[in-house]
Formats: C-alpha cells, structure tokens, sequence
C-alpha cells in the first residue's frame, strides 16, 4: 500500500456477543475496552456490542465479573463473539512458582500473586513495599523512614535465632543473596518497580520445600515485564514527589523550655532565639522519576526493554539517593518453536548520601530551643555547651556507590511433545565503594578522618531441569526433575586515613593530605568468603478429572556452610487438593468455586555465619593467648583456638503443616481463602558455652535440638467485587492474620537480641529469646513508681529483697499477635480512586529515644525534651533512667498506607488516539494517615540492635522519621 494511503485508512467497528461459555446465555452488563484507553462500551440486554476503534492494531478487552478476562488483537476482523469462562477471581489467576507456574485454582499450597496494577502506589524503593498489606501472614516492616533503607519483611513469622526471618527473593529464576551489596542501603533497591510484572509469595512448607534449605522463611518469586508479540508500544512515565516530615517528636518549644526549666531546678542559659531544631535539620523534598519502556515484537521475537531515573531527596538534609536503572529482556524462537531463548539484562547504578543521622537527631531534638541557628557571621552557630546540629551536617558524610549487574540466559528446547529441557544460568554482580568522611574542625574540634570500604558480591547459578506434562479429559500430570548449583561470593576490603588538615580540599577527593598513616590505628581491613550449594530436586502434580489433586516435592541440599558430616538435607513436602465445587452435589448451588487443601512439609534454614564448622585460631603475645615460661620471663608467641571445628553441624528444619479453604460465590464476585497453619522450627543454631568448663574456645556452635521455635495462627483473605451495567465498579478486600509465637526448651534463660544505646545504656540487654515467651520478649524490671526520695523503684519479683537482673520479667513482645490490612477501589468512568490501609496490634515497642532523652535529670541539665520527663512531679532530678518497662510502649497503629486517584482520558475524544494509545493522570498520597498511641516519630520500627548477630525486634532509637508524600505522576503510551 502506497504511504500516502496510509493516512486514509477507515476506523474499524467491531460488533458481537458476549456470553457464558458454559451456558451460552448473554452477559448484560459486560464492558468491551480498548486497551491502553478508558475507551469502551457494555453490553446490552442481549449481551450485543458495538465499539469503533482507530485501526486494527487496537486490542480489546473483554471483562465481567465472575470471568476470565480475555483480550483479542482486532486485525481484520469487524465481528468479535466471545465466550467468557466461569472464574473464580483470584483462584483463576496464573501463580508463578518454583520452576514453573500454575493456577490458583489447582494450588495445592498456600500462596499469593499480586499482579503490577494491584501494587501500592507511591514512592517505592523496593519490592516489599509494593506488597505491604497485600498478603495475608507476611508482615512488612519499614525498619527506618531513610530512602533505600532496609525494610524488614516476615512471612508466617520469624523462625530462627541467628539466621534472620527474610525470606528467599528469586529474581525470574535466579535466587538471590541476602546479603549487603554495600553501604546501608537495601540490597533490593536495585530493582525498577516500573518493570516488575508480578510478586509471589509462597508461604507454606508445600510450596516452598522445592526451594529446600532456604525456603523456611518463605520465597518470593519476582517476575519481570515480558514483551507481547503482535503489537509494539512506548510507554513513559513520569513522577513529581512533595514530602515532609510526618510527625516531629513534641519536644519543648523555646518558650515552654524557658518555663519548665527553672520548675525543675535547671539553670536557664536564655539566648533569645526561638528555635526549631527539627524543623531545622529537615526539609521540603523532592522526589523524581523517570522511566521509558519499550515492548512488543513480532512473530518469534518479543522484547521489553526501560530506562529508570529515580532523583530522591531526604527529608532529612544532605540526604540523597539517586538510582539508574536499565533492563532488556528478549525472548526468540527457533526451530520450528521448538527452541526457546529466554534473556534477561538489568543494570543499576545507585548512589546514596547521608548524613550523619543519628547525631543530627540527637541533637534536634535534645538543644536548647533558645539557641540561634546562625551566628552573626552568618554560618551556623557554635556554642561549648552542645553541638549545632547543622554543624554535624556540615562535618559529617557517607557515600556509597554502587553499581550492580544481573544477567541471565535461560533456553528451553522441546523434545518430544510433552516434555521440555531448559537450562537457566545466571549472574548477579554487584561491586561498591563506601567513603565515612568527616572533616578537621575547630570548634568542635575534631580531627579530619577518611575511611573507605570496598565490597564484591558475586552470585552465580547454573540449573538444568526437565519438565513433562501430560493432559487428557481425565487425567493431568506434570512431573520435574534438576539439578542446581550455586556460587556465592563476598568480598570486603577497609582503610582509613586519620589527622587531615582543616582544608577547602575534602579528604575524599585527596586522601593523601592524611598525616597519620600508622598501622596502630589505620591498619587495613578485609574478609572473603565462599559459599556453595548443590542440589537435586523434584516434584509430581497430579489431577484427575480437575478435581482431585496431588502435588509431591523433594529436595536434597549439600551447601558448603555445614559439617563433612551433613553436608546434604533432604526436604521433602506433599499436600492435596479436593475442589468440591466441581461435584455434582454442587452444581447449581451458590459456590462457583470451593477448593479444600491440605499440605505438610519440610523446609531448612542455612542463613548462618560461612566457615563455623570449621576450627580457627589466633597467634598473639598476650595473657589471653599464652602464659610466661618463667617467672620473669617475657610471654612467648602463643597460637590458641578461638573456634572448634564441628563437623555435625546441620541445617535448621521448619516443619509445618496447612490447612486451607478457598471459595468463591455469586460467579466469583465473592473471593476468599482462610488458612491454619502450625510451623515449627527445630535444630536450631546456637553459639553456646560448651558443657566441659575445660575447653580451648569459649563458645561452640551447635544445633540445639530440644529448643523449637512454632509460628502458628489463622489467615482470611476476602475480596468483593461489583460492576454495574453504567460501567460503575466497586471493589473492597482485606486480609487478617491471628498469629502466636513461642519459644521453648532454649539452654538459656534469655538469649539476648536487642541492646540499649545511649549514655549510661550502652549494651544493657532489653529483648531476646525466652522460654515460653515469643521472640522479641522484653525483658526488662519492672517500673513501679518512685521512693519517698524521688528514685525509680522497681518490682521485687523473687522477694530477696534486692532488685536485680533476677527480678525481669516478660512484658510482652515486639512481634505483632494480629496484623490487618485492607483496601477498596471505586471505578467510573475513566476515574479510579483507591485506599490501602494496614495496621497491627499486640505488639510492644521499646522507645530507646526517650529512655536516653526523655527524663528528668536531662531537662535539669539544660537538655531539651518532651513533657514526658515531667509527667512524675514526685521524680528526683537526680533520678537516673536505666532499661526498664517506663519506656516500653503500645506499638499497635493503623495507617493509611497510600490513596491515589488515577484518570485515564479518552484518547480518541481528544483526537489523539493515532499517536497516543493511552493518557494517564494520577495523584497520589503517601502514609497520609496514622492511628498511633505511640509518641515517637513512627510506630512502624526497627532498629537493628542486634546482639553477636542475634536478630533483634522492636526497638526505636534515634530512626529516621517516615514521610508524608503527595506524589504527581503521569503515564502515555505511544
């Protein structure tokens, strides 16, 4: 055809029926889209349609609810019939899982797909904020309001002591390490949310044993966007984000400090400013983003491919992270289709600035209001009796560089109808560069010091698996078999550089003004490791007559973490599946969907230190490492066991049982599942004292295997849907999860997990692991009041007479007994307007930031603090405020996570449709709402203060404070 005919090429209408696909009768009330636009039209008392599109590249979409979603590409076609099946939302949808996918209806296990358009919206760092709320028994937690900060993440609850509670994260087939790619930056940020298609989760010990030794803690499957051959598009999509601090710590303004002062015998040092230190060291950000994406292909090839930016400021100042982002992935055919390449490139460049946060904090919300913050010289005032926070800012930075690379290839071939072999290797590659500069000062003086940290992450996987699968009217069967091997690498390397002048030139960009070099206090630092892990795994489905089901898996693991004498775990699982809405006692009833399911499994945990079961020594001259050979004599060189070899060392094994009901009713409108569950983690890897007081070493690792930790509790997940015929759509689900944590037969009577920060705190235990108590209990003296001399007194618990470390008790737990969320959408019209809420409750939370701050004798001292240190006027400013359950705290809270309004304007009422397929616009609101009686800066916490890498829960000290964010963005696909 001529070009110049092109152009002349008439819009297409396109007619048809919609119907049921079993019983043929018209669906009233269907909606046909034109997708990528809000262009479309329902379905009239006949089911019959009629809808003009632009060209026969438009591709419809045909939706009711109750049914399978279908799209068809338009072509030449100007009549569309189609026959909808019965769906049952949520159970119909397609569930990756490991080394292959399903459907929810013929899981066996308990699992969640969360697909793109139902992520949170807003700024997003990484994955898990994209599902927080989403999914029952995984409980989300931003441990710190910092942009790329860690986020903390549990699914059916913490199960281990030293081996953390973060699921495994398996990256379109390539598992990834958990480990720090450098800085103090999650090691997930490198991720585009723009490019990610779905996120599953795969909860119990059914679906997670084909994943053996690191499944017990749950996996989360992350696919990627894939191009879609037939079309081609560009998208772009752009974002403008306002945020501020939330929620400032109610800390005495100037003039109630001037008051309050001299009310508790404080001497009042009055320089007539009026200060806000919060308000000082935070600011107004900004937030940008930037992604283009490309996708589409024709006949054998598809493609996707983006380019992210993402400009995020800090509300606290000096705070930055810039992240770059590109992915390609291509998929081609070959052989007659036989032959399939799958390739997939993502590379990310991350630069993060902080500033010194925990001083600048201290110092915000501890100076004296009555300070100025510039002197008349203009540059921030300097005063003996503290430090200017914006001082600290301007002497204190980290920067941290990261670049990471992940590839992989992964062809499949096709041998025999029925039977597939693909390989799938890959590469993930992340190197960074860490800078701790602080500058030479007068006042404060301070030395100038550089120190830089160089880390290498290096994870290589190559896997080969076959898949065959056989279907007729009767029977289904899919059997895998592979084999796996992974390489993890790590390395670190430091030094430090001390004594720089006061200079114009940072020690960072000229590290050799340093004049001190010594070995004494800059000796160079580094650490490697190598872990390895093979395995052989399996796993049978089975259907017949798609209403009974089986599924089988099993898993045998040898990692390079454990002993020569158990080098290999086998993990095995197997669940079934009856679906008692396909019988024939139940057809015409109110259930278009009822599945009962049941599974038992074993799942392992090898998230401990590399290289514990093999001995290490130490050579020094010291009295700790050898002994004088005369009475006189100097100490000879000595070379002694720091740790025994221990060859028996094994995984820890997670046991779980699950019992599950999914249902739908009225054609699906009516989704939801509940689910029991009973996990119980055994052999559990300790650090103890040996038993024989004669040993060279003063502490073995072993597997205790009496001490169990069980996670048990009930989740329910429900959504209703509702379209009416005007094309109005409502939508409203949620999740609960009742859950119990307790730990039992331990050696000791606490294991200590979380430690005290500040003066006169410094290491004091205040949670750990206790018998009969969740992980995370407090244990802590109980508060009772004050003495006729205005002193602390506490709870005498064993009636000795003496308050000591004897007397704690258990006051309750940092992890949650109920965690809730949920969520409606309203739809009309081109206008979509959605709201999440999450919350939890029968949590404590231990407020470290007040236990050092908030008291008394502080605020006789000149400090500032809230009016929390003068709630008890019987208290002695001589009072000192040691860990104790005066500042434990109520950690429930209820948040409006995030609420967006999206319209999605007719491209073809705007005479754009030609060039533009779709137009976006949305406004977004972020952590807008919170229901707290917590009085810190957020409820949603948790500092690692974690004790010889015990993981510790629920501690707030000196974290950085959430934001509030209004976020502008706009979508057109070209």
């Amino acid at each position: 055809m001529p070009l110049t005919n092109l152009s002349k090429i008439a819009e297409i209408t396109v007619s048809g029926q919609i119907t049921d696909a079993t019983t043929q009768e018209p669906l009233i009330g269907s909606t046909v889209l034109i997708k990528g636009t809000s262009q479309g039209t329902t379905t009239d008392l006949n089911g019959n349609y009629t809808l003009t599109v632009a060209d026969q590249s438009a591709v419809l979409v045909f939706e009711f609810v109750g049914y399978e979603k279908q799209e068809i590409l338009v072509g030449s076609q100007t009549r569309i019939d189609v026959s909808l099946k019965s769906s049952s939302l949520e159970l119909s949808q397609v569930l990756v899982v490991g080394y292959g996918s399903t459907t929810k209806k013929d899981m066996t296990g308990s699992a969640k797909s969360i697909k793109s358009d139902d992520f949170n919206k807003g700024i997003i760092n990484s994955p898990e904020q994209l599902i927080q709320g989403k999914v029952a028994g995984v409980n989300v937690t931003s441990a710190t309001g910092e942009p790329g900060g860690s986020q903390s993440i549990t699914i059916r609850g913490p199960g281990g002591v030293r081996t953390g509670s973060t699921p495994l994260f398996v990256l379109d087939g390539l598992a990834l390490d958990n480990s720090s790619t450098g800085g103090a930056t999650n090691p997930l940020t490198f991720l585009n949310p723009q490019d990610i298609q779905s996120i599953d989760v795969l909860k119990d010990a059914s679906a997670t044993a084909i994943y053996g030794s690191r499944g017990a803690n749950g996996v989360v499957l992350i696919t990627t966007k894939k191009g879609k051959a037939g079309f081609s598009s560009m998208t772009y999509s752009g974002s403008l984000g306002i945020s501020n601090l939330t929620n400032p710590i109610d800390i005495f303004t100037a003039d109630e400090y001037r008051q309050e002062v001299p009310k508790v015998g404080g001497v009042l040092e009055d320089l007539n400013a009026n200060t806000d230190w919060q308000k000082e060291i935070t600011r107004t950000a900004m937030t940008r983003n930037h992604n283009v994406s490309l996708g589409g292909g024709a006949g054998k090839l598809t493609y996707y491919g983006s380019f992210g930016l993402q400009q995020q400021e800090g509300i606290l100042k000096g705070n930055n992270l810039n992240l770059y982002t590109g992915r390609l992935n291509v998929s081609q055919k070959f052989l007659d289709d036989r032959l399939n390449l799958d390739v997939n490139l993502n590379v990310t460049n991350t630069f993060n600035q902080r500033p010194p946060i925990g001083s600048m904090l201290g110092n915000a919300i501890s100076t004296n209001p009555t300070y100025p913050v510039y002197g008349t010289d203009g540059l921030p005032f300097k005063y003996q009796s503290g430090t200017n926070p914006l001082v600290t800012l301007g002497l204190e930075k980290d920067l941290t560089t990261i670049n990471r690379v992940i590839g992989s290839i992964a062809p499949s071939f096709t041998i025999v109808k029925g039977l597939v072999y693909k390989l799938n290797f890959g590469i993930d590659n992340a190197t960074s560069t860490r800078d701790l500069q602080s500058l030479a000062n007068a006042v404060p003086k301070q030395d100038g010091r550089l120190e830089s940290i160089y880390t290498i992450n290096r994870n290589k996987l190559i896997e080969n698996y076959i898949t065959y699968t056989f279907n007729n009217d009767v029977h289904g069967l899919t059997v895998l078999a592979g084999h796996s091997y992974q390489k993890i690498f790590i390395q670190g390397r430091s030094s430090s550089i001390n004594r720089f002048p006061i200079s114009p030139i940072e020690p960072i960009y000229n590290p050799g003004l340093g004049q001190e070099l010594t070995l004494v206090t800059n000796r160079p630092g580094g650490y490697a490791l190598i872990n390895e892990l093979q395995s052989f795994y399996g796993r049978l489905n089975y259907q017949f007559r798609d209403k009974y089901l089986l599924t089988a898996t099993v898993r045998a693991d040898g990692s390079s973490k454990f002993g020569e004498n158990n080098k290999y775990g086998v993990f095995p699982s197997v669940s079934a599946g009856w679906r008692i809405a396909e019988e024939n006692f139940m057809k015409g009833g109110p259930f278009s969907e009822l599945k009962l399911r049941a599974g038992w499994g074993q799942t392992g945990n090898q998230e401990i230190p590399s290289k514990i079961t093999q001995p290490l020594f130490t050579s020094a001259v010291s009295a700790g490492t050898s002994y004088p050979l005369t009475e006189t004599g100097t100490f000879p060189a000595g070379t002694t066991f720091t740790r025994l070899a221990n060859p028996d060392i094994q995984w820890e094994v997670s046991t779980q049982y699950d019992l599950g009901l999914d249902f739908a009713l009225f054609k699906g409108a009516l989704a939801g599942s509940v689910d029991y569950f009973n996990k119980v983690s055994n052999n559990i890897l300790l650090e103890v004292i040996p038993a024989d007081p004669v040993q060279p070493a003063a502490s073995i690792w072993t597997n205790v295997e009496d001490m169990t930790i069980t996670n048990k509790g009930l989740e329910i997940d429900l959504s209703y849907r509702y379209r009416a015929a005007s094309g109005f759509k409502f939508e409203l689900g949620g999740n609960i999860t009742f859950i119990d944590n307790i730990v039992e037969n331990s050696p000791y009577t606490v294991i200590p997990s979380g430690s005290a920060s500040g003066s006169g705190l410094t290491s004091a235990t205040i949670n750990g692991y206790v018998n009969g108590q969740p992980i995370g209990t407090f244990f802590l003296r109980e508060f009772t009041g004050f003495d006729d001399k205005g002193l602390s007194t506490y709870r005498d618990t064993d009636g000795d007479g003496v308050v000591s470390d004897k007397d704690r008790i258990s006051a309750g737990s940092a992890l949650p007994t109920k965690m809730y969320n949920f969520y409606t959408v309203l739809s009309f019209k081109g206008f979509d307007l959605r709201a999440n809420f999450n919350g939890v409750s029968g949590n404590k939370l231990y407020d470290n930031t007040a236990n050092t701050n908030f008291y008394k004798l502080r605020l006789s001292k000149g400090i500032n603090t809230t009016r929390e240190a003068t709630l008890f006027p019987n208290e002695s400013i001589n009072n000192a405020a040691p860990v104790s359950t005066r500042f434990l705290k109520d950690g429930a809270f209820l948040r409006l996570n995030n609420l967006s309004l999206n319209y999605q304007f007719n491209t073809e009422a705007l005479g754009i449709n030609k060039y533009v397929k779709g137009l976006n616009l949305s406004v977004t609101g972020q952590n807008l709402w919170l229901s707290t009686k917590y009085d810190g800066y957020d409820p949603e916490v948790n500092n690692d203060r974690s004790i010889n890498g015990i993981s510790s829960y629920g501690i707030d000290y000196l974290s950085y404070p959430k934001a509030k964010s209004i976020i502008f963005g706009l979508n057109v696909t070209f």
